[in-house]
C-alpha cells in the first residue's frame, strides 16, 4: 500500500485551518532531498508555520510538501519529502499527530503479544 502519511498531513492541515489555528510542521532535515533554510535548523530539525497567511503556493502532495516562504526577509522555496515530516500540529494547543521518523509503512504492524492465529479476524463468504 502507499503511505498514509500525506493523506493524514492533508486532513490534519484542513482540520487545523477550519478550527482557525496555525498548522505547524516539524521536519527531520536529515532526510535526503530536504530543501530548507539551513541557518534555521536546530538539532537536525526545523519547524514551519504553514498557515495560508505565512506561506504561498502550499502543495501537500503524496511525495513532497512544497511552498514559498520568507525567512529573515528572504524569499525561499521549501521542498520537504513527506517522509521527513515528523509532526503536524496546531501551534495554539499542540493538537495534531506525530509520525515515527523511521517507520517503514510497507511493513504490517506486529500482532499484539499473546495473540494466536485463531484470535485473528477472518472473513467468510456468506451466501
Amino acid at each position: 500500500m502507499t503511505s498514509s502519511r500525506p493523506y493524514l498531513i492533508r486532513a490534519l492541515f484542513e482540520w487545523i485551518i477550519e478550527n482557525k489555528f496555525s498548522p505547524y510542521l516539524l521536519v527531520n532535515t536529515k532526510v535526503p532531498d530536504t530543501q530548507v533554510p539551513q541557518e534555521h535548523v536546530v538539532n537536525e530539525k526545523i519547524i514551519f508555520n504553514i498557515s495560508p497567511q505565512a506561506v504561498k503556493d502550499l502543495q501537500i502532495g503524496n511525495e513532497t510538501v512544497e511552498f514559498n516562504g520568507r525567512f529573515g526577509g528572504k524569499a525561499r522555496f521549501i521542498s520537504i519529502p513527506v517522509r521527513a515530516v515528523l509532526a503536524i500540529y496546531a501551534k495554539e494547543n499542540g493538537r495534531g499527530m506525530v509520525f515515527n521518523d523511521d517507520e517503514d509503512e510497507n511493513t504490517p504492524p506486529a500482532a499484539p503479544a499473546g495473540a494466536t492465529a485463531a484470535a485473528k479476524a477472518k472473513l467468510k463468504l456468506v451466501k
